[in-house]
């Protein structure tokens, strides 16, 4: 009798241990990026304080507080809200690290970092704020865009991006046949 395996077996301990560090270092990179500008945005600019800062027409800081995930969608003011986003995000940067581990290619296991260091730099700002803080807003030229984001947003969608990047073709060898 055939048993089917909950996953597919591990690349080699080489491959794992090299996804393992690329994920890893793409998400330190990330949470220290998030957060360093959330403290000088937030904190030392004072967005907090003042709620705007323009800068040129098409980027400026609004200040947001996000109690959901994206675009507020599943909001969660209630302090159980707040812990099941605590745990979902949690759940799911957990999740993404450990795919990495499974990934063929060294830009899938970086892209999930990306994404798993996006998350866990909004899980922060759960933790410290109890929301999360938002303040690049693409407004201008008479568009006013009602949405802010901030490094941790785009971490999470260039992550996803590259999981889906296509794979160079291997170049055939000068004089090379083709293969039949």
């Amino acid at each position: 009798m055939r048993t089917m395996a909950l996953l597919p077996p591990l690349p080699s301990r080489a491959n794992v241990l090299n996804n393992a560090k690329r994920a890893l270092l793409a998400l330190l990179i990330i949470v220290a990026a998030d957060q360093f500008t959330k403290w000088l945005v937030v904190e030392q600019m004072h967005l907090r304080e003042v709620g705007a800062i323009d800068f040129i027409p098409f980027l400026n800081f609004r200040m947001a507080w996000n109690t959901g995930v994206n675009f507020g969608l599943l909001s969660a003011d209630d302090p159980a809200g707040r812990v099941l986003l605590i745990l979902f995000t949690g759940g799911v940067s957990l999740a993404l690290i450990a795919s990495a581990l499974w990934m063929r290619r060294p830009l899938s296991a970086i892209g999930l970092g990306i994404a798993a260091g996006g998350a866990i730099g909004n899980l922060i700002d759960r933790f410290t704020y109890g929301a999360v803080a938002d303040f690049i807003n693409m407004s201008g030229f008479g568009i006013r865009n009602p949405w802010s984001f901030n490094v941790a947003d785009i971490a999470i969608f260039i992550g996803f991006g590259l999981l889906l990047w296509p794979e160079r073709k291997a170049q055939a060898a000068p004089g090379a046949k083709p293969a039949v």
